[in-house]
């Protein structure tokens, strides 16, 4: 029995190892995104009050349709990481080519969503004087759709593969990029009319573009891909592989809105209340927004860690990818709840002086505080799901859980007990714990019934390297 304890303590520890490894690179390249929209907000803030609101009104429209163009995406990476673990990557470079071919159909959606939002912000309620510079954002903003959209293909493939370095560096260069050309367009620099809001559209959509181009020069030119001959051929749409894709990445896309919804209705109630209560959310939630950096990434690692598992047929390997990848964010989401518990006044104060909104911002921290735990588990939960291709259950558990819990608990709390902001908060909190509670009952019954090995790639002998 002690033998069989140590060796069961190795295991995890060097399962714990691995996907470190494969998490960091993904957390900074997740921060690194989070900081691309910071750079928005900073500069606009800076050119002027107008173009920030009308930045930031753009941003949310968009983030709609990001989230369900990167949510079908996201279906390549256990694809591929099944293959890779089966052995047979023959198979990776076609099913690559066929996910640029959905990438394009996508970017194509985006693009003309984004250029037909004008119904959308009347719902909405958008401020008139603010209409026509966010739609010159987001018509701006639009052209860079297929770099969006051929950037993730490009990650998911990396991912998938278990190198997760070039997330990290096409990341950063993102930002990198991003800055100047931000404060070209905006502030009009080199001869260029200063465009404001449009300007930031145009550059966002430049640095789409220039990441798309560099990481395809990375697949191309690089060492480590080229044995799949990625870029060898262009077969023609193949709707089986296509079909696939979009019968794993749909429901990924449909949670992604879920989530993201949640959020965006949330700040459009909590606006009615006033500027300090939107100020104060809009505080908290930024803070809460880079510490989920650390819990996405590593969800993003465990799909890695279980398809490729999956892939092998090695059913303990599954379990143990799983629990590691919960076990290392109950202790990453551990220190973040505690800072936001002890010090949610020095963090608010990081982001303004005025009195009212960091005591508000501050109160806000600590609910985020209490979800620190849910938020890390449902999202690793869903990451190993999404690692044996369980996507469609999941999707009906965060419909349930953040529109049938968190969402009526948050609204009857803000506006019908008096609550207010936190009351809504109060909401979002019974919405994750409850997602959390349902998938990682979902995990568990996965692993434990095997049920997931009906979707799962498996090795197969006869199937040649060469494809």
């Amino acid at each position: 029995m002690p033998q069989i304890l140590a060796l069961d303590r190795a295991r995890f520890a060097g399962e714990l190892r691995a996907t470190a490894r494969l998490a960091l690179p993904l957390i900074a390249g997740q921060l690194s995104a989070v900081g691309m929209s910071a750079v928005d907000i900073a500069l606009a803030g800076h050119f002027n009050a107008h173009t920030l609101a009308a930045v930031a009104v753009g941003a949310n429209v968009w983030v709609l349709g990001l989230v369900c163009a990167i949510g079908v995406m996201m279906a390549l990476s256990p694809s591929v990481a099944q293959l890779d673990g089966a052995r047979r990557h023959g198979e990776i470079g076609p099913l690559f080519r066929q996910s640029l071919w959905l990438a394009a159909a996508l970017s194509v959606l985006l693009w003309f969503g984004a250029r037909h939002s004008a119904p959308l912000l009347h719902v909405l309620g958008v401020d008139p004087a603010l209409l026509v510079d966010a739609q010159a954002f987001l018509h701006a903003l639009s052209w860079g759709a297929p770099g969006l959209c051929g950037y993730f293909a490009m990650r998911g493939l990396c991912e998938g593969s278990s190198w997760t370095r070039p997330t990290m560096l096409f990341g950063i260069f993102g930002l990198a990029v991003l800055v100047p050309l931000d404060w070209i367009f905006i502030y009009g620099r080199f001869g260029l009319p200063a465009l404001g809001a449009q300007g930031s559209g145009i550059a966002n959509a430049i640095a789409l573009w220039l990441q798309l181009l560099a990481f395809a020069a990375y697949l191309k030119f690089g060492k480590r891909f080229r044995a799949l001959d990625l870029f060898a051929r262009i077969e023609r749409p193949a709707w089986d592989a296509i079909g696939h894709l979009l019968w794993i990445g749909v429901p990924m896309a449909v949670t992604l809105l879920m989530e993201a919804g949640l959020f965006v209705v949330s700040a459009l109630l909590i606006s009615r209340l006033g500027t300090v209560a939107i100020d104060g959310h809009q505080i908290a939630l930024n803070a809460a927004s880079v510490t989920f950096m650390v819990p996405l990434g590593i969800a993003l690692a465990v799909t890695v860690r279980v398809g490729n598992a999956a892939g092998r047929g090695d059913v303990q390997a599954v379990r143990w990818a799983g629990f590691a990848g919960i076990a290392m964010t109950l202790m990453t989401q551990a220190v973040s709840a505690t800072l936001m518990l002890a010090i949610p006044h020095a963090i608010a104060h990081m982001y303004s002086g005025d009195p009212r909104v960091v005591a508000l911002a501050a109160q806000l921290l600590i609910l985020a505080g209490i979800f620190q735990f849910s938020d890390g588990i449902q999202v690793v939960s869903s990451g190993a799901l999404r690692g044996l291709k369980d996507t469609r259950v999941p999707m009906l558990i965060t419909a349930v859980a953040y529109w049938m819990i968190g969402m009526p608990i948050g609204a009857w709390l803000a506006f019908g007990a008096g609550h207010g902001a936190p009351g809504m908060w109060v909401g979002m909190i019974a919405g994750l714990t409850a997602a959390a509670a349902l998938l990682f009952a979902r995990w568990l019954a996965q692993v434990r019934g095997g049920g997931w090995q009906r979707f799962a790639v498996t090795v197969a002998p006869e199937s040649s390297e060469a494809g």
